[in-house]
């Protein structure tokens, strides 16, 4: 069984490397991960801050942990200039540097003043998120603490339980929240059977690097720090590489595999919500 270390170190590599470079940055992502962006986790994100909008008028701050390159931090702050909803600060943290300059840079170079200005990205990881958080943007830990609105994920926290530090993370993100305040998980279903993960299981990879938690594991840690889970669900047709002809092929089976097999769709989904 490897360490957590090397665990550790694995996952850095997997993820400073050219090809992960090009996979998480929007340009060249794909263009199945654009539709599902804006439409399938897009919506997801609506519903979510209407949520956080019934409890408090004002502007947003936001958090994208495990964000990559920044492709859904960034849309959704496009998305929310779009309907008019003001934001306060968006931040962005992955433990990958090279994925984090990425999004910065992407940030910079927007036409919208409200993510060129508002938004930033840094280096935290998961299992340390307010702490160093707090240390890449030159304050204390308890001053983040009850100030965010809306926290998400997309695709890391199924490191969190390779890891062993999912409630870690789940009680660190309760702390950052404000009561009325809702986090979004979404990640890889280990139901869905074609997922590369469960074909590299006899190659170098160990059990471990390549982990599928069920939609309950994905969900008992945030129970575990004082959530009230809202939504557990499965959902998603469409991988984020999918080229145009796949990408409509998915979306028009998607209803008919939505009401038969739905617990087998691509991806996992956990709705928390902070009690008021």
């Amino acid at each position: 069984m490897p360490t957590t270390d090397e665990l550790n170190h694995s996952f850095l590599a997997e993820y400073t490397s050219a090809d992960a470079l090009r996979k998480y940055s929007k340009g060249t992502a794909g263009h199945g991960v654009d539709l599902v962006i804006e439409r399938e986790y897009g919506e997801i994100y609506d519903r979510a801050i209407s949520i956080c909008r019934s409890t408090s008028a004002a502007p947003l701050r936001i958090l994208e942990f495990g964000c990559g390159a920044g492709m859904n931090l960034l849309a959704l702050g496009s998305r929310l200039a779009r309907q008019g909803v003001p934001i306060r600060e968006a931040f962005g943290t992955d433990f990958s540097a090279s994925l984090v300059d990425c999004a910065q840079r992407a940030a910079n170079g927007s036409q919208r003043p409200a993510i060129a200005g508002n938004v930033s990205f840094h280096v935290a990881r998961n299992e340390r998120l307010s702490r160093e958080l707090a240390e890449a943007i030159g304050t204390r830990q308890e001053a983040l603490w009850g100030s965010f609105d809306f926290v998400f994920g997309v695709n890391t926290f199924r490191y969190c339980h390779r890891l062993g530090n999912a409630d870690q993370c789940a009680e660190d993100l309760f702390k950052l929240l404000r009561p009325g305040g809702v986090a979004v998980v979404i990640d890889m279903n280990d139901r869905f059977p074609l997922f590369r993960s469960r074909f590299r299981r006899g190659g170098d990879e160990t059990p471990e690097e390549t982990y599928l938690p069920t939609l309950e594991e994905y969900a008992a840690p945030f129970a575990h720090a004082g959530f009230e889970i809202t939504v557990k669900d499965n959902f998603c047709w469409i991988p984020h590489s999918a080229g145009r002809a796949l990408t409509a092929i998915c979306r028009t089976l998607t209803p008919l595999l939505d009401n038969t097999v739905r617990s087998r769709a691509m991806r996992s989904l956990i709705v928390a919500t902070k009690r008021v």
